[in-house]
């Protein structure tokens, strides 16, 4: 089975390492190898954190330069940071709603502007599909379900070996019971927004 290795960068809080769980178990219910690794850089200050899954026959989980086949980006400036984990082929899938780090919302640093951060990310990529998911979590019933948004729009590609099903099934086993709900609500809207802009 071909490898595909997926990087997913995000802000602390933003639910990266659920996202990462839900698809680690949505790939044991589909039989689909795969290897996971984390990084994370004081998450609990809204640091990055980041996540490296491989699906398919990998030896490694380390994702190196120009390797990732998709990049999946919960905050605009990460994205865009994470830019050199791809190359010409890669998908890049990222939410456009900014979080500004702190320097940025003191008047110490700039934030980038998200037209010319869209436009570096194309120049770089295959493909780029850019949305406000904070908007749709927010549409689903809870902002907190930026993730599921972002995993709907995710697998709607089909560049994963997994099917919308595995995924929804893993949300039921790995997200509370209360959130079931809003969060299957929250990844079809994200897989209808990115159908939608393909």
């Amino acid at each position: 089975m071909k490898t595909i290795r997926l990087i997913i960068v995000a802000v602390g809080g933003q639910g990266n390492l659920l996202a990462s769980k839900i698809l680690g178990e949505a790939s044991l219910i589909a039989g689909v190898p795969v290897r996971m690794s984390e990084i994370h850089g004081m998450a609990q200050r809204g640091g990055v954190v980041e996540s490296a899954i491989l699906f398919g026959d990998a030896k490694s989980t380390i994702i190196s330069e120009g390797e990732s086949d998709v990049l999946l980006g919960f905050e605009p400036s990460e994205t865009l940071r994470a830019l050199n984990k791809c190359n010409s082929g890669t998908v890049v899938i990222t939410n456009l709603s900014p979080i500004p780090p702190f320097t940025a919302a003191i008047g110490k640093g700039n934030y980038p502007d998200l037209a010319k951060l869209q436009n570096l990310i194309r120049a770089k990529v295959a493909r780029l599909i850019a949305f406000d998911a904070f908007s749709l979590a927010k549409q689903a019933g809870d902002i907190m379900a930026l993730n599921m948004v972002l995993l709907g729009s995710l697998l709607q590609t089909g560049i994963l070996p997994l099917s919308a099903d595995h995924v929804k099934e893993a949300i039921r086993t790995k997200t509370k019971k209360a959130y079931i709900e809003t969060n299957i609500k929250a990844f079809d809207l994200g897989f209808s927004a990115a159908k939608a802009l393909s």
